[in-house]
């Protein structure tokens, strides 16, 4: 992945987030994926906080969105590597986070993993 490539798939990724249009974030997965977040074994009491396919995906960040009317992402780096990026951000609530994304071939994230501080 290009440095120009992870800038304009961030910049998309936040913006999607910051609208709070499901659709436009969704289209950044692939179907079938690895989403790793301690909010998932927080929120939906999976013990390994893992979702592995989109359909779940969509009902975890629906409810991010419902639960959470002033969600914000503020962009603060991006790191890039040969197979996707790490997003550092900081959220409405003031937390950073670092998001890790693989992608496949079709430029779709197949895993993340997420860290809170």
């Amino acid at each position: 992945m290009t440095a120009g490539q992870a800038k304009r798939f961030a910049e998309a990724w936040v913006a999607a987030w910051n609208a709070h249009d499901l659709e436009r974030i969704l289209i950044h997965y692939a179907d079938t994926l690895e989403f790793i977040s301690p909010l998932i074994a927080e929120r939906l009491g999976l013990a390994d906080g893992t979702i592995r396919d989109k359909e779940s995906l969509r009902s975890y960040f629906a409810l991010g969105l419902d639960t959470f009317k002033d969600l914000r992402f503020e962009l603060i780096e991006l790191l890039t590597g040969p197979r996707g990026v790490t997003i550092y951000y900081r959220n409405q609530r003031g937390r950073t986070v670092a998001e890790t994304m693989l992608f496949d071939a079709n430029g779709k994230v197949v895993q993340a993993i997420v860290h809170y501080s």
